[in-house]
């Protein structure tokens, strides 16, 4: 018997290529440990945030990459009803080992809030990739 998993419905996620060129370009992003979040107001400001995962092989090999975009999702419907709404949400895994247990559960969990609070609270973030906005500059942070 198979079960749909109504926690994380595709109205959830980020998921076309335009969608993640889109978030990239915005160059909006934070950094903690091996995750790095990019964030980019949504086109569709009513709609809830929305997460896309990105997991390279350079991460571990297929057990390793499913079990952090499992403990990802999970993590991301713990605290989506907390993160501002009208936003999508990318996150980039960079190579590292998968925290494990509840621990680890809440330890992901406050990594994507103090992530977003980071990104979303910066000056000017509110244009981000929107039409017309002005180009962000090349200036590493």
């Amino acid at each position: 018997m198979t079960t749909v998993d109504a926690g994380f419905p595709p109205a959830a996620r980020v998921l076309t290529a335009d969608d993640f060129a889109r978030v990239f370009a915005a160059r909006r992003s934070a950094a903690a440990g091996p995750l790095v979040l990019y964030a980019c107001p949504a086109a569709d400001a009513a709609r809830g945030p929305r997460l896309g995962l990105s997991v390279s092989r350079r991460v571990g090999n297929a057990v390793v990459r499913n079990r952090w975009k499992r403990r990802l999702r999970e993590a991301f419907r713990s605290v989506r009803s907390r993160l501002p709404a009208g936003n999508d949400f990318v996150i980039v895994v960079r190579p590292g080992s998968v925290p494990v247990g509840a621990s680890g559960a809440r330890t992901i969990e406050e990594a994507i809030l103090g992530l977003v609070t980071r990104v979303v609270q910066r000056p000017g973030y509110g244009a981000a990739g929107l039409p017309g906005a002005p180009p962000q500059s090349r200036r590493r942070r």
